[in-house]
């Protein structure tokens, strides 16, 4: 069954809602350049809602690593998302699981990337500009998707009304939605989260 993570988190209540409705991971964003970027003490509040199993994962974006190193110090995250151009040297130094956002486009780059980042526990499809933020909303064409051997996860433009479409055609191992279940940036829907999360897991 496909796995569902809940990007761009702010409120308390958000993250009651999301492990409500199922969600197995949860996104804190800690990027100025994007809209539903929190700080780190706001987050070490956060995170203390997220029950045991409910993977906690923290989104940078080309941060110097003295940065991250400080949000690690106060956010006890599970795993690390990287939206930007960094090197595999650079994911890989915290000492935690990570996963490496790319924009889809060229072949070349995707099977260059999974060769790159090959200690990554996946590597995230999107359709951001190359070093976004993501949570644009926009849908990018899946029969682009190459064939990959890590972990997919599958975001950009999803929506309680098209995962579970993209889920029986592109089969990943797990989704990422951020814009697709909020009523602005950063503030949630619990409805849209439950939905998603029921289309996304529904047994076809």
């Amino acid at each position: 069954m496909v796995r569902v993570k809940i990007c761009g988190l702010t409120r308390r209540q958000d993250i009651i809602d999301a492990v409500k409705a199922g969600a197995d991971a949860l996104g804190f964003v800690f990027s100025d350049r994007s809209k539903r970027v929190i700080g780190a003490g706001e987050a070490e509040k956060l995170v203390r809602e997220v029950p045991a199993f409910v993977s906690r994962v923290g989104l940078f974006m080309d941060q110097e690593a003295a940065i991250i190193r400080d949000v690690l110090e106060r956010v006890p995250l599970s795993l690390l998302q990287f939206h930007g151009r960094e090197a595999p040297d650079f994911c890989r130094q915290f000492g935690l699981p990570y996963v490496k956002a790319l924009s889809i486009g060229d072949e070349r780059v995707l099977n260059r990337a999974e060769r790159d980042y090959a200690d990554a526990a996946g590597l995230l499809l999107d359709s951001h500009a190359p070093g976004g933020p993501g949570g644009t909303g926009e849908v990018f064409d899946w029969s682009e998707i190459p064939d990959i051997r890590l972990p997919l996860v599958l975001a950009g433009g999803l929506t309680p009304e098209n995962v579970g479409q993209a889920v029986r055609r592109v089969k990943p191992w797990a989704v990422d939605v951020s814009s697709g279940v909020e009523e602005a940036p950063g503030l949630k829907s619990a409805a849209k989260m439950q939905a998603f999360i029921s289309e996304a897991k529904r047994e076809y």
